[in-house]
């Protein structure tokens, strides 16, 4: 064979390569991986794909569990980034109505979700419940006023904390207050003087939390699954006859980015694996 012929068939082979055509004819990158990285049939330096976020506004008593879910949905698929923004629902809810952008809402209550239902800023027939907490009786560690039975907690001059009535946790606290005003044993008296003893109504339920740790207040009334990152705190418990069903709905939003991420996400929550986690942290599984 001539140096010639040989020449031009290197000439030939070094054209196809050039191509970025493989030994079967079929180019071995995509055209999605051609629009994010330009380069790559250039011979330029390629460009990792962008990251896919997730916009996730969740009440603020869900700050653990959806930590944890967020961070294995992560591990579930790989190039997205769950953004978690916790605070009271009534607040994510105002936020929402302002024009923040995110891509689900998970609420404690429903009035907060339903308001939104109503103003079309959820996405047709998506909310669902999701899981279910309760409320209990926080003190210090230690417990250093003595508060030993519900009865304690109308004691002139203790100190009280409660989530504001705005803040779902606050609205199921005083609601509480009135189903025990109704047993005779306590009387009906008892809501009022319980209400005379809070010295501070917070936003959201886990800076009721934080002041009861601090020895701020000798008490507080929050979710059961409040007290799974709070070890050290001592608990009262609130019978099943005056307590109250925390119903948890969850819906993608109306303007979200990326209503595929979101419906992936919800899904992982109903999932047995994402309902697992929450009943680790004291959450009760399903709706």
């Amino acid at each position: 064979m001539s140096k010639l012929l040989i020449s031009l068939l290197l000439l030939i082979c070094y054209g196809l390569s050039a191509c970025g055509l493989s030994g079967t004819g079929i180019s071995a990158t995509t055209d999605t991986e051609i629009a994010a990285n330009p380069g790559a049939q250039s011979g330029l330096p390629t460009v990792a794909p962008r990251t896919r976020t997730l916009t996730v506004f969740a009440a603020s008593s869900l700050t653990d569990t959806f930590q944890e879910i967020g961070n294995a949905f992560e591990a579930d698929n790989p190039g997205v980034k769950v953004n978690l923004s916790f605070a009271g629902s009534q607040v994510l809810r105002t936020q929402l109505e302002q024009g923040a952008v995110a891509d689900i809402f998970a609420s404690a209550d429903h009035k907060n979700m339903d308001l939104l239902v109503r103003e079309n800023l959820v996405a047709s027939n998506s909310s669902q419940d999701f899981t279910t907490n309760r409320l209990v009786v926080i003190l210090p560690p230690g417990n250093p006023a003595g508060v030993n039975s519900l009865e304690h907690l109308a004691r002139p001059n203790l100190k009280l904390v409660l989530a504001d009535p705005s803040v779902p946790a606050g609205n199921y606290a005083r609601q509480i207050l009135l189903n025990i005003s109704k047993d005779p044993a306590y009387g009906v008296g008892f809501s009022s003087a319980v209400l005379v003893n809070v010295v501070s109504n917070e936003t959201d339920v886990r800076q009721v939390v934080t002041k009861v740790e601090l020895g701020e207040a000798d008490a507080g009334i929050v979710y059961v699954s409040d007290t799974f990152s709070a070890p050290d705190l001592v608990t009262i418990p609130i019978p099943e006859k005056f307590n109250t069903i925390a119903q948890y709905p969850i819906a993608i939003l109306t303007n979200s980015p990326s209503p595929d991420l979101a419906a992936g996400f919800i899904s992982f929550v109903m999932s047995m694996d994402g309902q697992a986690i929450m009943e680790q942290w004291g959450f009760t599984p399903g709706p």
